[in-house]
C-alpha cells in the first residue's frame, strides 16, 4: 500500500486551479457601509452641531490623562486592575472566541485536503475480495454567490468589535479606578475631619464641666456637650463604614481579596488644567464604543448578504487521487491500480418551508437593530460630553463659593469660642458654630473628588487614552 507523492504534488495544483477559476465566476461581495454612512443612517434625524454647546477648551483631545493627575500611586493601581480585574479577562476570553471564530469562517473558503486509507484482511472463506490502499481527498464549495465571503466578512467584523469592545473596558476600568481610589482618598479626609469634631466635642464638653463647678453656667450646658459628643461620634462610625467599603470596592477593582487593609490616600489631587474638547463628531470616530458599534452594523450587513446568498443554488468540487490494491487474490496480476476522480456537485435549494427566507428577515432585523443601537450609543454619547462639560464650569464655581464659606465659618467659631470662653455666649452657639464649620469641610472635600470624578468622566466620554500611545505600545517602558 503507497501513494506516488510526486504525481499527487503535480495533481494538487491542477485541481486547485480548476476550483479557482470556478470561484472566479462567482458574484463579488457588496462592500460593508463606511463610518460615514452609518452615522448617516443612524443620526439622520439628529444635527449634530459643529461646536458644543457647553463652554470646552479649543484643539484636539489628547492621550494619557492618567499621568495628569501626577499620582504614582494612582497609576500602579490602574496598572494592576489591567493585569488582575476579572472582568477584564472576561472580555479579554471573548475577544479569543472572535479571533477563533474568524478562523473558523476563513478557514470555509479554502480547500478541505485528507488522506483515506484502508487496510486488512479476512478469511478465505469470504468470497467479496478486499481492497486495500490510501487515496488523497480534496473538497471544496465554490463560493459562487459570496456567502462564505459574507460569513468571513461578518466574524472578521464582529473580530474588531469584540477588539474595541476590549480596549474600551481597558479604559472604563482605568477611570473606575481612578473614580475609586478618589472617593476611597475623599472617605478617608472626611474620617480625620470627623475625628477632629469628636476632640473639638471632647474639650467642649470638659470646657462646660469646668464652668459648672464654678458656677458660670448650669447643668444644661453639660447635657448639651455630650449629645453633641455622642452626636458627632455617631458620625463618625457612619464615615468609617463608608470609608472600608469604598476600600472593598477598590479592591475588587483591582482583583484583592475585599479586606479594606489598602491605605488610601491622606489628600486628593488638583484638578489638572483645561482639557481640549474636539468637536462633537470626533467623539463618534475616536471612541471605542462606538467603534465596536459601528463594526457591528457593518457584521449585520454582511450576514444579510450570507443569508441572501444561501437561498441560491451551490457547487461544491471534489476531486480524489490514490492506489487501492486487492490483498485478498494474491496470484492475479494487474489488480494493483491508480484511481483518480474529480466531481462537482450542484444543490439547488426548492422547498425549505420558508427557512430559507425567514432567514433572510431575521438578519435584516439584526440590521435595523444595530443600526438603532448605534444611534442610541451616539447620542448618549454626545450627551455624556455635554454633561461632563457642563459640570466643569458649575463644579468649578461651586468650589470657590465653598471656600469662602468654609474660612468663613471657622472665622465665626473662632469668635463664637472667645465669647464663650469670657460668658458672653452660650454653648449652644458654640455648637452651631462648629457644625456649620464641619459641613462646609464635608462639603469642601466631596466636591473635590467629586470635580475629579467628574474630570475622568470627561476623559472618558472624550475618547482620550489614559496612557500615551507611546506607553500603549511600550508597556514596560
Amino acid at each position: 500500500m503507497h501513494i506516488e507523492s510526486r504525481t499527487l504534488l503535480m495533481l494538487a495544483p491542477r485541481m486547485l486551479s480548476a476550483c479557482l477559476l470556478a470561484s472566479l465566476a462567482g458574484c463579488a461581495v457588496l462592500p460593508e457601509p463606511t463610518a460615514t454612512q452609518v452615522q448617516s443612517e443612524a443620526l439622520g434625524h439628529a444635527v449634530i452641531p459643529g461646536d458644543w454647546a457647553s463652554a470646552a477648551s479649543t484643539g484636539d483631545v489628547v492621550d494619557g490623562w492618567l499621568a495628569s493627575f501626577n499620582d504614582p500611586a494612582l497609576t500602579q493601581l490602574v496598572h494592576e486592575a489591567l493585569a488582575n480585574n476579572s472582568d477584564l479577562q472576561i472580555t479579554a476570553a471573548r475577544l479569543d472566541q472572535a479571533n477563533a471564530q474568524l478562523d473558523i469562517a476563513q478557514a470555509q473558503l479554502k480547500p478541505g485536503i485528507g488522506i483515506l486509507g484502508r487496510s486488512g484482511s479476512k478469511p478465505v472463506a469470504d468470497l467479496v475480495p478486499l481492497l486495500s490502499g490510501a487515496m488523497l481527498r480534496l473538497s471544496w464549495e465554490v463560493d459562487l454567490w459570496g456567502r462564505l465571503r459574507y460569513g468571513r466578512n461578518a466574524a472578521l467584523a464582529s473580530r474588531d468589535a469584540s477588539n474595541a469592545d476590549y480596549r474600551y473596558a481597558q479604559q472604563s476600568l482605568a477611570a473606575a479606578v481612578a473614580r475609586g481610589w478618589f472617593f476611597a482618598s475623599e472617605t478617608r479626609q472626611q474620617l480625620a475631619l470627623a475625628d477632629e469634631m469628636v476632640v473639638n466635642a471632647q474639650a467642649l464638653l470638659e470646657l462646660a464641666e469646668q464652668r459648672r463647678r464654678v458656677g458660670v453656667s448650669g447643668e444644661s450646658d453639660v447635657v448639651a456637650a455630650r449629645t453633641s459628643l455622642s452626636d458627632y461620634e455617631n458620625a463618625r462610625q457612619q464615615i468609617e463604614l463608608a470609608h472600608l467599603q469604598s476600600l472593598r470596592a477598590l479592591e475588587l477593582l483591582l482583583g484583592r481579596y475585599p479586606s479594606a487593609g489598602m491605605l488610601a490616600s491622606a489628600t486628593l489631587p488638583a484638578v489638572p488644567g483645561p482639557v481640549p474638547a474636539g468637536i462633537p463628531m470626533d467623539v463618534l470616530n475616536r471612541r471605542l464604543d462606538m467603534l465596536a458599534a459601528e463594526r457591528r452594523v457593518a457584521a449585520a450587513f454582511d450576514k444579510v448578504g450570507e443569508a441572501k446568498a444561501a437561498t441560491l443554488p451551490s457547487l461544491s468540487l471534489s476531486a480524489g487521487y490514490g492506489r487501492l490494491s486487492n490483498e485478498v487474490l494474491e496470484t492475479r496480476n494487474g489488480l494493483e491500480q491508480t484511481l483518480s476522480s474529480i466531481t462537482g456537485t450542484v444543490a439547488a435549494p426548492v422547498y425549505s418551508g420558508g427557512a430559507l427566507t425567514g432567514q433572510v428577515e431575521l438578519r435584516t432585523a439584526e440590521q435595523k437593530q444595530a443600526v438603532a443601537d448605534y444611534a442610541r450609543r451616539a447620542l448618549t454619547a454626545l450627551g455624556e460630553v455635554e454633561g461632563a462639560l457642563g459640570s466643569e464650569r458649575i463644579l468649578g464655581e461651586r468650589e470657590r463659593i465653598l471656600k469662602a464659606s468654609e474660612a468663613s465659618s471657622r472665622e465665626a467659631l473662632q469668635l463664637e469660642q472667645t465669647a464663650y470662653r469670657v460668658g458672653k455666649s452660650d454653648l449652644r452657639a458654640v455648637n452651631q458654630r462648629q457644625l456649620a464649620v464641619h459641613a462646609a469641610q464635608v462639603a469642601l472635600v466631596t466636591l473635590q473628588s467629586e470635580r475629579l470624578s467628574r474630570r475622568v468622566d470627561l476623559y472618558l466620554a472624550l475618547g482620550g487614552s489614559f496612557e500615551t500611545a507611546k506607553a500603549a505600545q511600550n508597556p514596560a517602558g
